[in-house]
């Protein structure tokens, strides 16, 4: 990829970021969500101990307390499972929406 297309894209996500509340995410809740972003949208499951055990991002500790916040944000919701004891982590409607509109910009970066 040319740096100029990637520099137009970097422009466009940061047109997307500050017209959406995802600012209101801090650095490391937004590195959760795009690795939550990943697992989903590869149809993987991915456990609220999942993410706690290895973003590699904060404590456990630290990444429960990110995680509850992001479903206070409406980012993430935590389903239920066969497991009483676990919970999945899924981006709700919203979070869908703001990564639509992030692939659109990288479209229009590239001239599609």
């Amino acid at each position: 990829m040319p740096p100029e297309i990637f520099m137009k894209f970097m422009q466009l996500v940061r047109v997307v970021e500050s017209a959406s509340p995802l600012d209101a995410l801090d650095p490391i809740e937004n590195r959760l969500l795009r690795i939550i972003a990943l697992a989903n949208s590869n149809n993987e499951r991915l456990s609220v101990k999942d993410l706690m055990n290895n973003s590699g991002l904060a404590s456990p500790a630290t990444t429960h307390k990110y995680i509850h916040a992001m479903v206070a944000k409406d980012w993430i919701e935590l389903a239920p499972t066969e497991d009483q004891r676990r919970k999945q982590i899924q981006l709700t409607a919203r979070a869908w929406r703001h990564f639509d509109k992030i692939g659109r910009a990288a479209l229009q970066a590239a001239g599609k």
